[in-house]
């Protein structure tokens, strides 16, 4: 896997490129606290390694993002947030009313296209679909998820894998190697914890407890458990 489209910092902190202070602090918490050893203790299916592999590059992703210089320069580097803002127009005594007008015309913009981002956020993630108590058990009662499982709660949810991929920003090409769990096909093994991560937080289960089941079962068919 290329790393410089693996260290995209924003996916890392699984955060939008627009986030406020505030939500980078609370993607890095998050980030940290799925990835930390103490919250794969009652599995210990990753190794020490595993995790601080990837909890050093969420640490760099916070250390660039969190600091608003790194972050424009880095921002700046990969053409992101280029989005050209026109000046705002100068404040004199003829013009008052009309800047003001502009301002609250901004915010009412801002508040408007905030709310419908809020909207379309809700609509994609949603899952409209008819529950089937049988299955409904067997997913609460499962102890290892497979391939085979994830596509089965895939199916039953009606999502479909191009709808998938765009609500977990994984390709389709691992969603299926993922469902088919073709080893050999897959990167490494903390890469694929996070792929199923948000497989599984999209769908609605525990995403931790998919997750690390699902590593564990890769471990014991690669013969490493």
């Amino acid at each position: 896997m290329d790393s410089e489209k693996v260290k995209n910092y924003y996916e890392v902190l699984e955060i939008p490129t627009d986030a406020s202070p505030e939500e980078v602090h609370q993607g890095y918490i998050r980030a940290k606290n799925a990835y930390s050893q103490d919250s794969l203790a009652l599995y210990s299916l990753m190794s020490k390694e595993e995790c601080d592999s990837i909890l050093d590059l969420i640490d760099e992703a916070y250390t660039i993002i969190s600091d608003p210089n790194k972050r424009k320069a880095y921002d700046s580097a990969r053409g992101i947030n280029q989005t050209v803002r026109s000046a705002a127009p100068e404040r004199s005594f003829g013009n008052t009313v009309k800047l003001d007008e502009h301002i609250l015309n901004q915010k009412a913009d801002t508040t408007t296209s905030s709310n419908m981002s809020k909207k379309l956020a809700k609509n994609r993630f949603s899952l409209d679909y008819e529950k089937n108590e049988e299955f409904e058990s067997e997913i609460e009662q499962a102890t290892e998820y497979t391939g085979d499982l994830l596509k089965r709660i895939r199916e039953y949810k009606g999502v479909d894998i191009p709808r998938l991929s765009d609500m977990t920003k994984v390709s389709k090409t691992y969603l299926r190697h993922i469902e088919d769990e073709e080893i050999d096909k897959l990167p490494a093994l903390v890469y694929v914890r996070g792929f199923v991560y948000q497989y599984a937080k999209c769908l609605k289960l525990n995403p931790d407890l998919v997750a690390t089941s699902y590593i564990f079962r890769l471990k014991k068919l690669k013969g490493e458990a």
